[in-house]
């Protein structure tokens, strides 16, 4: 089994999470942000992964540490998982329909961390939620998985189906990415024999 359970306490943050890249699609989360609970339970559901996330975090301030430091631990708790990613696809790309929007996203499960996010029309928040964190999760998140990730929005004009749709679309990139091609389960795919 893909695993792993990482815990981060810093002055802004205490989070402990757990992740099974090989799960179900079952979650409980809890990060003192409704709608980033919302986004990362979707996140598992679509990726068919096991996410448990426990955050107490500096709410008080507003959701920027939470959300960066939440997509540190994902990011790490990817890394560790996938050890060596022998096996991987290391390839995965979605284009998602939200209602009205379009959401392409593309990953490289490459060793290299790069995200290229092209986002408009989004309004400043969604509740209590700055929507410009949404970037900030994911360059934690791909700075710390070592991986490419690019997000490209196509369509769309309500702000919330955005962000869900790129959750969405980035979890099923993932899935497959992270899917072992059982004809090379014992090959890393890269001429260079690591990843």
């Amino acid at each position: 089994m893909r695993t792993a359970s990482i815990d981060r306490k810093t002055n802004e943050t205490d989070i402990k999470m757990s992740l099974n890249l090989d799960g179900e699609g079952k979650s409980t989360v809890d990060t003192g942000c409704g709608f980033l609970d919302h986004m990362l339970t979707l996140f598992a559901k679509h990726g068919r992964f096991d996410l448990d996330v426990k955050c107490q975090g500096d709410t008080e301030v507003d959701y920027h540490h939470t959300a960066e430091d939440i997509g540190i631990v994902l990011g790490q708790c990817f890394k560790t998982a996938l050890g060596d990613k022998k096996g991987i696809i290391r390839y995965g790309n979605m284009i998602l329909p939200m209602d009205e929007a379009l959401i392409l996203s593309a990953v490289d499960i490459s060793g290299r961390s790069y995200l290229k996010c092209t986002f408009f029309g989004l309004c400043e928040k969604v509740g209590d939620f700055d929507t410009e964190l949404v970037e900030e999760f994911f360059m934690a998140f791909v700075r710390n998985a070592e991986l490419t990730l690019h997000i490209k929005q196509f369509d769309g004009e309500n702000t919330h189906h955005i962000i869900e749709g790129t959750f969405k679309s980035v979890a099923r990139s993932l899935k497959d990415a992270v899917s072992i091609d059982p004809k090379f389960a014992n090959e890393i795919p890269s001429t260079k024999g690591v990843l």
